[in-house]
């Protein structure tokens, strides 16, 4: 790979604990950055629209949700203030935060399979590939959210002033990421029917998430299964920063961020283990 003679690799064949691991990242952050710009510019590559695809994708997305469920189906999010865009607000701010786990998820089985060269010719920190496409599909989660702020500015007036801490709830639910595509990545080597789950996976997690209905309309006695989707809570605390003008439960991100930390960890110390064996199963 080209202008990497700059960049200090860590050594992909040296069994490294995860605190090595995640110095390797820093220490290859440039090379993370360029990747993931090349990633995302690749994706629109030959496109007459290029990039602009990625603001005119969430555009042409909201329109379609504030269509379909305020003139067609005249819904409202029950406890809701009855305005017909505000229920493809509380939709499409759903949506966004499970695209981006879903987007993440689904390509990690097949970032080794897609990526052979790096484990057999060159000496490559194959670790980075899971946050590149992380990087890759954040870029197009800020861009949403960024047209989601605007849709909300243009039609309600104003913004809510706790809308500063969206970084703040997206960050440990990047660490739950992070951790899931590192396992994935690393079991889809030895068992490609991984990357064929996915995608079912990913689909029922979204009917089982607060994505088209509030927690609220769920009977009792089922709210402690969608409470235990690790989505639920990232996509309740977005629409309370966004939407509802309330403050992060900080209670509940403290939780999620020591989960998050955790599966982190975890899913880097088993892609460390798991990777001595990439280059004779490929």
């Amino acid at each position: 790979m080209n202008g990497t003679s700059n960049t200090t690799l860590a050594t992909s064949h040296r069994a490294m604990g995860p605190l090595h691991a995640l110095g390797a990242l820093w220490q290859n952050r440039a090379l993370i950055l360029r990747m993931t710009k090349r990633e995302v510019i690749g994706r629109y590559r030959g496109s007459m629209l290029g990039i602009l695809w990625s603001f005119f994708n969430p555009i042409l997305m909201l329109v379609l949700y504030t269509f379909v469920f305020s003139v067609v189906f005249k819904a409202r999010w029950e406890n809701g203030t009855g305005d017909k865009t505000e229920f493809a607000i509380l939709i499409f701010s759903g949506m966004i935060v499970h695209s981006l786990f879903a987007e993440c998820i689904i390509r990690a089985p097949g970032l080794i399979l897609s990526n052979v060269n790096y484990v057999k010719k060159v000496v490559f920190p194959l670790q980075i590939l899971p946050v590149i496409a992380l990087g890759a599909s954040l870029f197009h989660t800020v861009i949403s959210f960024g047209v989601l702020l605007l849709f909300y500015l243009l039609t309600q007036s104003h913004l809510n002033w706790t809308v500063v801490f969206l970084p703040v709830v997206i960050l440990p639910y990047l660490l739950l990421i992070l951790g899931i595509s590192w396992f994935l990545a690393s079991i889809g080597v030895y068992l490609r029917d991984v990357s064929q789950t996915t995608g079912i996976l990913v689909t029922v997690l979204m009917f089982l998430s607060p994505v088209f209905y509030p927690v609220t309309a769920v009977p009792e006695p089922y709210r402690l299964f969608l409470h235990l989707n690790p989505l639920t809570f990232i996509i309740e605390q977005t629409r309370a920063v966004l939407i509802w003008n309330r403050a992060p439960d900080w209670g509940g991100l403290a939780l999620y961020t020591l989960a998050g930390s955790f599966i982190a960890w975890a899913g880097l110390y088993w892609f460390q283990k798991a990777r001595k064996g990439f280059a004779d199963v490929l």
